[in-house]
């Protein structure tokens, strides 16, 4: 495999000779720079492996991706095409996913967006000679920061994180364990709301054994301890008063 100095120093030859070429001399040309850099473009689509693609297909979209690259690169601008032709060769990986691998499908409009932004980016990078900020893409693409950083958040559309992942930096703790889990109280909150204002409706006495019953978990004989009764009587206590509870939810019983 060729090593990086001598790629990047053939594909700087290679440009300038195209600036001058015209016709079969250019195609030539062109073919060569695809196929010098064509192991970059193979990078880039390993990159993108494990997503729910093949990596065949993704490899094939980076190699396109690399040929429109060296078509439409303006050599006058500068020697160095890869700063150019990596994002687009991302562009046209990104594009891909995002006609063929969505698991969640984002608002049509940033999807339009995003594939917009992709292209802003191939374009800035070749005439700023560097990566442009987000606010240099949000100027040149006429839309507000905030829609260019929310349509580049959807890239994990493609490939959500699986909740069993740890969260790293030597933490075995997982997405998993961070979610809240299920609150049984919310299980009685509505129950508690309807019998509250049967409940206020009923004497001290009464309010005081279901404290004690319900809510504190005493016996009957403790409660008979406590109010000055027998056991049996404490039974006979919480039966009518549950049932004048179920009274005054459900109204009077109805006569057979």
């Amino acid at each position: 495999m060729q090593s990086r100095s001598r790629r990047d120093a053939e594909t700087a030859q290679l440009l300038r000779r195209l600036e001058k070429a015209r016709g079969k001399t250019r195609v030539a040309l062109t073919q060569r720079i695809v196929e010098v850099n064509m192991p970059v473009a193979r990078m880039l689509a390993r990159h993108y492996a494990g997503r729910g693609l093949p990596v065949a297909d993704l490899e094939q979209v980076a190699y396109l991706g690399l040929v429109a690259a060296a078509k439409r690169y303006d050599p006058s601008r500068g020697a160095d095409f890869l700063a150019y032709a990596v994002p687009t060769i991302k562009g046209e990986l990104r594009k891909h996913f995002r006609d063929a691998g969505w698991v969640v499908r984002p608002p049509r409009r940033l999807q339009e967006l995003q594939a917009r932004l992709w292209a802003a980016e191939a374009e800035l990078t070749q005439s700023l000679q560097r990566s442009p900020t987000t606010s240099e893409i949000a100027a040149h693409l006429e839309v507000e920061v905030d829609d260019v950083i929310e349509a580049l958040g959807i890239d994990g559309c493609f490939a959500p994180s699986s909740l069993d992942v740890p969260l790293g930096d030597g933490d075995a703790t997982t997405f998993a364990d961070r979610q809240g889990s299920l609150d049984h109280a919310f299980e009685s909150c509505e129950a508690r709301t309807v019998l509250a204002p049967a409940v206020r409706r009923l004497g001290a006495r009464d309010r005081k054994i279901l404290e004690l019953r319900f809510f504190k978990g005493w016996s009957q004989q403790q409660i008979g301890d406590e109010i000055g009764v027998t056991q049996m009587q404490v039974s006979r206590l919480l039966t009518r008063i549950l049932g004048d509870l179920r009274e005054a939810l459900n109204g009077p019983p109805q006569a057979a």
